[in-house]
């Protein structure tokens, strides 16, 4: 087999590699660590890991979503009630090599949300609950050791808002083989939260106008491991898990929780309570297949399981399609299916009796699609060029995507997330 097509399997793995590594910072980005099916805005807190064999040029990405979503099942109102949310994701990721075999990243961004749910904390509309803005910072260091086919990793990194302090370190090994047809790669993360525990308003003490409920810590364990090889030159395959061990505080202190023994009345209804430790166990398997030249199938599978009692399956496919030789369309579908948890269950449907109860519905038993449309378009020589204020260095926008999603759970819930992925170089 030519040498030319080790070092395109090479690329190809690397390119796999940093694809499939997961979103592990997603529980850094919001105080709600239940959600399995990850339909929201897009986590971009999770830096694309520097890859030290592109040692000649800075890589800079602005990246910017904008999510809105809508349903009747709010949590903030015990299962009924708006579920309305808005989020605005602005963030800068750069990579910047400090020599042949070293390289640094950092992503600083800003999450502007408003939520129509949460502004039912205190049962007026207009209060401070209905936004918020969560900053993050996260720094990475990797470097190429001289085998030449070993990357290791290590980084770290904060997130702030309101009622809510974060605090992740992560480290990464990567080791392809001779052939550079196969590739392990090993990612482990841990998370240390400290949060503010609101409760709503008519369960304070002191007259409901202060939070008077302390705080509380939640630790979070992520293991990731990731096999993927060559198959032919057509087909590649990976095989990844990511365990995660949570412990601390997993329940939200503002959701409200309703017992058809004590009705409804202003009062009545009680915190969310949950488990104090959470494992999840899933395995994903993905294929990429080269059918032409302008054609790419992608496909993903993923069986989750954890000692909630949820069993999900995830299945997606995407499939990029080269219009011309710098331009990509690419449509994707993604279906979801979930059972509840076992301490689930809707207004007004828990008994007072139960040890465990929450009526979020991103516990409650669904299926979901989502479907949309991205572009991309990268010509050889760019977008266009600028001069930059650090010394004069030429810079160039060297692509442009583009992306929209449509989503729908049989909740009712749906949502529209439109992203932009702005990326530049400069030597």
């Amino acid at each position: 087999m030519p040498s030319s097509f080790y070092s395109l399997t090479q690329r190809i793995m690397a390119a796999t590699l940093l694809a499939l590594l997961p979103a592990l910072v997603w529980a850094q980005a919001t105080p709600t660590p239940n959600r399995v099916d990850g339909y929201g805005a897009p986590s971009t807190t999770a830096p694309t890991p520097p890859d030290p064999s592109n040692h000649g040029e800075t890589e800079v990405n602005i990246l910017s979503s904008y999510y809105q979503q809508d349903g009747d099942h709010g949590a903030v109102q015990g299962g009924r009630g708006t579920q309305y949310l808005t989020d605005l994701t602005p963030t800068i990721i750069l990579n910047v090599p400090l020599d042949s075999v070293t390289r640094v990243s950092a992503n600083v961004g800003v999450d502007y949300y408003a939520s129509a749910s949460t502004d039912r904390i205190d049962q007026v509309l207009s209060s401070p609950s209905a936004h918020d803005a969560r900053y993050h910072v996260d720094l990475g260091y990797s470097r190429q050791l001289a085998d030449k086919r070993t990357i290791v990793g290590v980084g770290g990194g904060f997130s702030k808002e309101y009622d809510y302090l974060s605090f992740n370190i992560t480290g990464s090994w990567a080791h392809a083989s001779l052939d550079g047809n196969r590739e392990l790669s090993v990612a482990g993360q841990a998370f240390f939260d400290r949060a503010t525990l609101i409760l709503p308003a008519e369960l304070r003490t002191g007259g409901g106008q202060e939070h008077g409920s302390g705080f509380d810590t939640r630790q979070s364990f992520n293991l990731n491991l990731v096999y993927s090889q060559v198959l032919t030159q057509r087909l590649q395959l990976a095989i990844s898990t990511e365990l995660v061990a949570q412990r601390g505080l997993l329940s939200t202190p503002f959701h409200r929780v309703y017992f058809r023994e004590t009705g409804e009345a202003l009062g009545k209804a009680k915190t969310e309570r949950l488990p104090r430790q959470r494992y999840k166990y899933p395995v994903g398997l993905r294929l990429n297949y080269y059918a032409t030249d302008l054609v790419q199938l992608r496909g993903y599978y993923r069986f989750y399981n954890d000692n909630f009692g949820i069993t999900a399956h995830t299945l997606e496919l995407e499939t990029p399609v080269k219009v011309t030789p710098f331009f990509v369309l690419y449509p994707f579908y993604r279906y979801h299916t979930q059972t509840a948890a076992n301490y689930f269950a809707p207004y007004l449907e828990h008994s007072v009796f139960d040890e465990f109860y929450t009526s979020d519905y991103d516990l409650a038993g669904f299926s979901a699609h989502k479907a949309g449309l991205g572009l991309r378009y990268s010509p050889v020589y760019g977008l266009g060029r600028f001069k930059t204020p650090f010394g004069g260095r030429v810079a160039k926008f060297k692509a442009l995507d583009l992306r929209y999603a449509y989503y729908r759970q049989t909740t009712g819930l749906t949502a529209n997330l439109i992203s932009a992925d702005l990326s530049f170089t400069m030597p």
